[in-house]
């Protein structure tokens, strides 16, 4: 395992740090165990493979060892969060506790529950001062690998079966018009919320979530048309592709700025969304763009789990193969992406290899007596990049909840890969002062 360097680095790529953006106040949705919040933090280790200094200039790079570098702190910084398991509370707070960051912030509740709360009690639950909103608001009712009710989820905003009949606005398939509500409490200048693609391939389900975020605040956001982004194309070793909604508070941009993110084409330097720094299988290479990060690349410095001396590596579903047919039951390719990692059951988490009897195409490591066995949670967190200090088997110390195996694998699966975050954060806050023009001091 890497850790942090105690010296400091040699810089691989002295970027510009955004020195003349103040500290940006983000309030986090829907935190689960903070893929974005990590990412719109920044200070984290990666991959080298994984950035491209060409195409990422402005970013602060510092070197810790031939294969790994580290990114610099962004602009933003996290004052509330919230989400409704405590295996996710758990991950949270034992790695940003030890950033700096107040573990009270983290509300292990419903957002509906602390809307209905701040609303219905006059009690000032969320922060005055934010300045962005994120959320991946609940994605199973849209994913293909789920049941595809999508906004006739019959999952209630706590976890919970909604009864026949029962009319709610606050199943799990119509949580956004929560994350809307808090907008609307908040005013933040922008809010960034996430889905996965199959949220597009429901009868008009983007446009209908379009609409009802531009209408916040009697119609004061611009909502800019979503677009999928694959983690691929960003670094991160995994096809994993993502819809992201962008909201500007009219108010708040330049008139410049207020022209051009209205545009039916507007111009590239507007944009929020990331360029792509990496190309994929089948794409061909553009300008300075590098070659997709491998699953080999991702893993190949990590001891197999009865080497390691790290719990997260140690810990793999012992579930057996249950037959080609079934979901997760397939063997990564080491030359390629990793498959998106779900947030599953042990049983259904894909092999780090098989065995020649069921198909196994690691022949090598096969020779070398290696056993079929299923991705270990380290393996699985690093595919979704979070650095091995993150730590998601946690025991039970001082009376903090543990954190299982089983438990981990679904709060990786659920989370949006730390460096995705990066990319948009970074361009959120490159663009910053193009949005929103210089405060004056």
């Amino acid at each position: 395992m890497h850790g942090y360097l105690t010296a400091k680095p040699e810089k691989l790529k002295a970027g510009i740090r955004a020195e003349n953006v103040k500290q940006l106040n983000v309030i986090s949705l829907f935190s689960g165990c903070g893929g974005i919040d990590l990412g719109f933090e920044g200070d984290f280790n990666v991959l080298k493979a994984s950035v491209n200094p060409v195409l990422s200039s402005t970013w602060m790079i510092d070197e810790v060892d031939e294969r790994w570098c580290h990114l610099g702190k962004t602009s933003f910084h996290t004052i509330f969060a919230n989400d409704i398991k405590p295996e996710a509370k758990a991950a949270w707070t034992n790695y940003f506790s030890a950033k700096g960051i107040n573990p009270e912030n983290y509300y292990l509740d419903s957002i509906v529950d602390l809307v209905k709360l701040q609303k219905e009690n006059k009690v000032n639950i969320f922060p005055k001062n934010a300045d962005v909103v994120i959320g991946g608001f609940p994605c199973q009712d849209f994913s293909v690998s789920g049941k595809r009710l999508g906004f006739e989820s019959k999952t209630g905003h706590d976890g919970k079966k909604i009864s026949d009949g029962e009319l709610i606005v606050a199943n799990r398939g119509k949580l956004y018009i929560w994350m809307r509500e808090v907008i609307s409490i908040t005013k933040p200048k922008v809010f960034v919320a996430e889905n996965v693609k199959g949220l597009l391939n429901l009868t008009d389900a983007k446009e209908v979530i379009e609409r009802d975020f531009a209408s916040v605040c009697d119609g004061g956001y611009i909502v800019v048309p979503a677009q999928v982004l694959n983690a691929g194309n960003y670094g991160v070793p995994q096809g994993r592709e993502r819809v992201i909604f962008y909201g500007f508070k009219k108010s708040a941009l330049t008139s410049k700025a207020l022209e051009e993110l209205t545009k039916a084409n507007m111009s590239g330097q507007y944009t929020p969304y990331p360029i792509k720094t990496h190309y994929l299988e089948g794409e061909d290479k553009k300008g300075n763009m590098k070659k997709y990060v491998t699953v080999k690349q991702a893993l190949e410095d990590l001891a197999e789990p009865e080497e390691s001396t790290d719990v997260n590596q140690q810990k793999y579903s012992k579930a057996k193969y249950m037959g080609k047919h079934c979901q997760g039951q397939q063997e990564i390719r080491l030359d390629s992406l990793a498959p998106t990692i779900r947030s599953e059951h042990h049983g259904n988490i894909e092999f780090r290899r098989l065995s020649k009897e069921h198909g196994g195409k690691h022949k090598a490591e096969l020779n070398q007596g290696l056993i079929e066995r299923r991705l270990s949670v380290r393996e699985c967190a690093r595919i979704q990049t979070f650095p091995d200090e993150y730590q998601f088997v946690i025991p039970a110390l001082n009376g903090n909840r543990a954190v299982s195996g089983s438990e981990a694998y679904k709060i990786i699966g659920n989370a949006v890969p730390p460096l995705l975050g990066y990319h948009i954060a970074k361009r959120l806050e490159e663009n910053w002062n193009l949005y929103f023009g210089e405060e004056k001091n």
